[in-house]
């Protein structure tokens, strides 16, 4: 963050037991900023009397003023080939591989990722995000239409987050033109494209960003729901969360064929896997023309049982823990072959 004051750092605890630190530069010093992150580090830890943690990375440009640190274990969360997206500063892949040399553990954010990656690192595991079922199950329910979909009429084909330059346009224009009576539902903030790109049929609606909490009754008020992402570059490592929590909401999917979606999704006949708007409108009427949805419906549940976020940190932590028992026996035996040498 910048302000007009001095390098400095705030803290403040969730009721969840998190602390959040953000620092402060001075927006008018034009010095090394990984410089000055430095010294609100040392500061941090010397005022708040960190001695033993783990440094866990969501963003190798992190390491560009915490890389001086002594952690027992460092951990790289692969989240997204963040290189691939646009507007990618130009030494995120140079900060990366330094990170892989350093980190003692890596994860990957779906298992495509995973596959591009696994001859980079000795110790890495896929970990496609988990969802909060009981959320997103809301959706199901009889929920209050929020004022600003009651208007529009069905049947509607819903999408929610970031509307970026991983919306396929084109397809979302194609079928919009094709099929004037369906609706077509975009929730989230448009970021990194210009609006003036976008469709503007009359049966497209853009809401605009949303509280997480308001998702289910917005979801529980479509059709069908879509991933409509276009086959490029920032998306052929992506595994969109919101394809499980579409399921969860109890919705059926179309996507287009991001990896992660077709493998499991789409193998396990979850979801439709299109590769144009013909074939998009195909499914879409395929499904619109379906009466009962239960055993899918069932299939889906089952399919989503083992998936959550407890479990996913447990499988996590118990990786940590092994990690650091290795590096603790390695440190032991290094430590008992040098009192031998001496």
């Amino acid at each position: 963050m910048f302000h007009v004051g001095a390098d400095s750092y705030s803290l403040q605890s969730t009721k969840e037991n998190v602390n959040v630190v953000k620092p402060y530069l001075n927006e008018n010093d034009n010095s090394s900023h990984p410089e000055r992150l430095k010294n609100i580090i040392d500061v941090f830890i010397k005022e708040q009397q960190i001695k033993n943690f783990i440094s866990w990375y969501y963003s190798p440009l992190a390491s560009l003023f915490t890389d001086y640190l002594q952690p027992r274990v460092v951990i790289y969360d692969c989240m997204d080939e963040l290189s691939a997206f646009k507007f990618a500063p130009p030494e995120l892949k140079d900060a990366e591989q330094r990170l892989l040399q350093k980190a003692d553990i890596v994860f990957t954010g779906g298992h495509s990722l995973y596959k591009a990656k696994k001859h980079l690192h000795h110790n890495i595991y896929p970990f496609p995000s988990s969802i909060d079922k009981e959320h997103f199950c809301k959706a199901r329910l009889n929920l209050s239409e929020p004022s600003d979909q009651q208007h529009i009429a069905h049947p509607r084909l819903g999408f929610f987050g970031v509307i970026d330059e991983r919306f396929d346009i084109e397809l979302i224009k194609q079928v919009a033109d094709a099929k004037p009576e369906w609706q077509f539902v975009f929730i989230g903030p448009v970021v990194k494209i210009s609006n003036d790109v976008l469709p503007k049929n009359s049966n497209i609606h853009y809401l605009g960003g949303k509280n997480y909490n308001e998702l289910p009754a917005y979801v529980g008020g479509w059709d069908i729901a879509l991933v409509p992402f276009a086959l490029n570059e920032s998306t052929r490592f992506i595994s969109p969360t919101k394809t499980p929590e579409y399921l969860a909401a109890g919705k059926p999917v179309i996507s287009t064929a991001i990896e992660d979606v077709v493998h499991p999704y789409g193998d396990e006949q979850l979801v439709h896997i299109i590769h144009s708007a013909e074939e998009f409108i195909n499914a879409a009427t395929e499904e619109l023309n379906i009466k009962s949805k239960e055993g899918w419906l069932k299939k889906a549940d089952a399919f989503l049982a083992d998936n959550s976020w407890n479990t996913t940190w447990k499988n996590m932590f118990d990786i940590v823990q092994t990690t650091l028992h290795k590096k603790q026996n390695n440190k032991s035996l290094k430590n008992e072959s040098l009192c031998l040498t001496i």
